[in-house]
């Protein structure tokens, strides 16, 4: 990326690719004491998403590697299948790899994004989906995406369901850290949603 494209990135834009791929990062797999030690050094104000990223900060003080790994293992692995099923097809269709994953690989090649070699999951679930929209505010496919882009990747692949898993996730019966996770997600997708609603 060039010296311009990055000048290009205001801060609060920067903000909020860090945030959607910390929440990618904590989604695709179960974090480590290094993760968690970062987690629980954060702070927030009295918003609704600084109450819930508080209330983050504080789960992951008194939680190890092991329970986390548990747990995640629990929600989204499972014995056949885990607890919560974070696909677009799933939560729109109730099948999975359905219309939504076909949707989304058709928008992923016009915008240049790829699945990595290395990941077997498909392409719609929301950890994924959290790296492709921080990674589309600060250029990792290209140049910075528009807010016009940003508005129509989110609307079409973010805003039908994820809210939902979120809530899903806050209130499944195996979550612990990851109820906060949750409560970080839904917080922060209402404030993108509200944002985008209000961009021409």
């Amino acid at each position: 990326m060039s010296a311009a494209e990055q000048i290009q990135i205001a801060s609060e834009d920067r903000l909020r690719a860090d945030l959607y791929n910390f929440l990618g990062l904590l989604l695709s797999a179960p974090p480590d004491q290094m993760l968690l030690d970062q987690c629980a050094g954060l702070s927030g104000d009295e918003s609704d998403l600084g109450r819930a990223i508080a209330g983050l900060a504080s789960v992951a003080r008194v939680s190890k590697p092991r329970g986390v790994q548990s747990e995640f293992n629990a929600l989204f692995i499972g014995l056949g299948r885990g607890e919560l099923l974070p696909y677009a097809s799933y939560y729109l269709t109730g099948f999975l790899n359905e219309k939504p994953l076909a949707r989304l690989r058709s928008d992923m090649g016009q915008m240049g994004m790829t699945r990595a070699a290395n990941v077997f999951e498909p392409e719609d679930n929301i950890a994924s989906l959290m790296e492709m929209m921080g990674g589309m505010i600060v250029g990792r496919f290209g140049a910075p995406a528009t807010l016009a882009s940003q508005k129509t990747f989110f609307g079409a692949h973010i805003a039908p369901w994820a809210p939902h898993f979120f809530t899903d996730l806050r209130g499944a019966k195996n979550s612990v850290l990851y109820a906060a996770v949750g409560d970080v997600g839904r917080a922060f997708l209402e404030i993108e949603r509200e944002a985008f609603r209000l961009t021409a």
